[in-house]
């Protein structure tokens, strides 16, 4: 009887719990190139950063998502690995980038300013764009499905194209 029992509780309870869908990946993608992206969507994911990474795999990346369309200037403090930082806006069309921005151990580190609105930035490994021929005016298709506050972008697919 007390196995009937467990048995029944386990399919009820199994039936009544949802069943967790795998964690989608968020991509940035340009051209043909998609890059698994982590959401820098906070003050402090944002300030963070890719700060104190060893490497990043090549298909990787980190996506910044700012509230409001604005000036943001980024800088290599305590960034140990050489970034391509590519400035983004509400258009999906990239409008600067700083190429292979290197490492910056000094205390006090140069703004890199794209003098340009944008409402997005992707940090992805140093020397990409160039090598995968990224260039202002590209438009990128960005997939956000697991953004902290999503109250801010539309689920599924954002900024996609297609």
């Amino acid at each position: 009887m007390s196995l009937f029992v467990s048995v029944a509780l386990a399919i009820i309870i199994s039936s009544v719990l949802p069943n967790p869908e795998p964690e989608k990946e968020n991509q940035a993608c340009i051209k043909d190139r998609c890059f698994g992206v982590e959401i820098a969507d906070t003050p402090g994911k944002r300030s963070w950063g890719l700060m104190y990474r060893e490497n990043l795999a090549k298909d990787k990346g980190m996506l910044f998502i700012f509230e409001t369309e604005g000036n943001y200037p980024f800088w290599m403090k305590n960034t140990l690995i050489p970034l391509d930082i590519i400035w983004i806006n509400t258009e999906s069309e990239i409008v600067f980038i700083a190429e292979n921005a290197q490492p910056c151990k000094e205390d006090l580190c140069p703004n890199i300013d794209p003098k340009a609105n944008t409402k997005y930035v992707l940090e992805i490994n140093g020397g990409f764009s160039k090598e995968y021929g990224f260039k202002v005016g590209d438009e990128i298709n960005l997939k956000i499905d697991n953004a902290t506050d999503n109250s801010t972008h539309r689920y599924g697919c954002f900024l996609c194209s297609n």
